[in-house]
């Protein structure tokens, strides 16, 4: 188990909370005075009203919550942030309505869920060549099942 430091920037403020024993994520809360809409193919920012102290080597994956984007069509505007280690601001998910109905985004409303995960230190090189594999430069949809293609 790994202990991340979480300051509350606001009273109301709710720490991090997993639904279950084995969730990968933890949720986020809605740190908001009152109800914000999202209009239809926009994108708000909402706070949590958190800052955390993530530990070196890794780093916060800010996810969207699945029954918000499968059910209403709102996801987190970058797919996923990063909250890497020396972030010490506040924790923000900037919220995209892809839906057709205006989305209303309450109070302490669970809005995405953080993953924390180990990040490796990767060192760049430039080089003239890289080594050959199977698929070699094969790209989007190179693998299986094409776009608009039917399965069955």
């Amino acid at each position: 188990m790994m202990l991340v430091p979480v300051k509350k920037l606001s009273e109301k403020a709710m720490l991090p909370h997993r639904a279950t024993e084995y969730s990968a994520g933890a949720d986020l809360f809605a740190c908001i005075p009152e109800p914000v809409d999202i209009l239809p193919g926009q994108t708000v920012k909402i706070g949590t009203g958190l800052a955390l102290e993530v530990p070196e080597g890794y780093a916060a994956f800010l996810y969207g919550r699945s029954g918000l984007g499968v059910k209403y069509g709102v996801c987190p505007a970058n797919c996923v942030g990063v909250c890497d280690a020396d972030y010490r601001g506040e924790v923000i998910i900037g919220l995209h309505n892809h839906s057709k109905e205006i989305f209303t985004v309450h109070p302490n409303d669970r809005i995405a869920q953080v993953v924390i995960a180990p990040v490796l230190d990767a060192v760049f090189e430039q080089t003239q060549e890289l080594s050959d594999t199977v698929r070699g430069t094969g790209g989007f949809g190179s693998t299986g099942i094409s776009d608009g293609e039917v399965r069955g």
